[in-house]
């Protein structure tokens, strides 16, 4: 028997950062739409507990302990009494890896929910959660999917209502960027300064809330846009060509280095993405429309 998790990337159109907490953690006001481009995650019974992965990029996953899918099932087993767990997880990978676009998270809560559904161990969806949470900040998203407003470290969720569909092209960068180093430059870029406590923008919710592209567009923001750039300035040529080629917004997605790029419409899409290939700034592109479901069990 084995147990296969269908689980959506991200693109955050909203990150607003406060200043460095004692903990090392920044309070985030951090808004998630959930798109649709998806890793598989798949968990059968096996001797030990072996992580596997294909697709693109696939040889920069780790396949160690260090992995959230492997993470996932160690934190289940212990708080059900399972002992060590005997399972390969094998991750089929469609998010783009080290990009910004939370595929690490959404293959720990790929693992979670396959896991619990192996297993029987019929978890709530509070404790889900709260496992969710203590594997890393992006993960609860991952399994609820959508859009959501995300607080303290972006942990701590509110569901957001979505009136329609958004449409976005997403533009691979041809290497990644390290989430803590991102931080510690942000960290750097803001010394001497005072940072505002992160509020959502309550004119980009009204926007997700209308299904209105062009007020999203006017609303969107990054405070780590800056210390992405600052780390990987090549990615402001990426950003113009996007613009250039005629996406209404253009922003690094969470931090970074993948680039995202709304648009009107599939067909606006559709030249957006051509534009930005035959620009030369970027590794491959990618479209894709949101918000997509969370994590979701296919097939038991």
């Amino acid at each position: 028997m084995s147990v296969t998790v269908r689980v959506p990337a991200k693109v955050n159109v909203q990150l607003a950062v406060g200043a460095a907490r004692p903990d090392g953690f920044h309070d985030l006001a951090n808004v998630f739409l959930a798109v649709g481009l998806h890793d598989e995650v798949t968990v059968s019974p096996a001797d030990e507990l072996r992580v596997t992965c294909a697709g693109p990029d696939a040889h920069q996953v780790p396949l160690d302990r260090t992995n959230l899918a492997a993470r996932a099932a160690l934190v289940l087993a212990e708080r059900r009494g399972l002992g060590e767990p005997a399972v390969h997880i094998h991750i089929a990978k469609d998010i783009p890896v080290a990009g910004g676009m939370a595929g690490g998270s959404a293959d720990g809560a790929g693992a979670l929910l396959a896991c619990d559904a192996l297993w029987g161990t019929h978890a709530s969806r509070e404790e889900l959660l709260d496992i969710c949470a203590e594997l890393g900040s992006d993960v609860p998203f991952s399994l609820v999917g959508g859009a959501a407003l995300g607080t303290g470290r972006g942990e701590k969720l509110r569901a957001l209502e979505v009136g329609g569909s958004f449409h976005w092209v997403f533009a691979m960068a041809g290497r990644g960027l390290s989430t803590p180093a991102v931080f510690r430059e942000f960290d750097r870029l803001a010394e001497g300064r005072d940072i505002p406590e992160p509020v959502a923008s309550e004119a980009l919710l009204d926007a997700l809330a209308d299904g209105d592209p062009g007020a999203l567009a006017a609303a969107v923001s990054n405070d780590l846009q800056p210390a992405a750039l600052s780390l990987f300035p090549e990615l402001a040529d990426t950003l113009a060509a996007g613009r250039a080629a005629g996406a209404l917004a253009a922003l690094v997605s969470g931090s970074g280095p993948t680039t995202a790029f709304l648009t009107r419409d599939p067909e606006s899409a559709a030249k957006v993405a051509e534009g930005l290939t035959a620009s030369g700034t970027c590794r491959s592109v990618r479209t894709a429309a949101g918000p997509a479901a969370g994590a979701t069990v296919l097939s038991a």
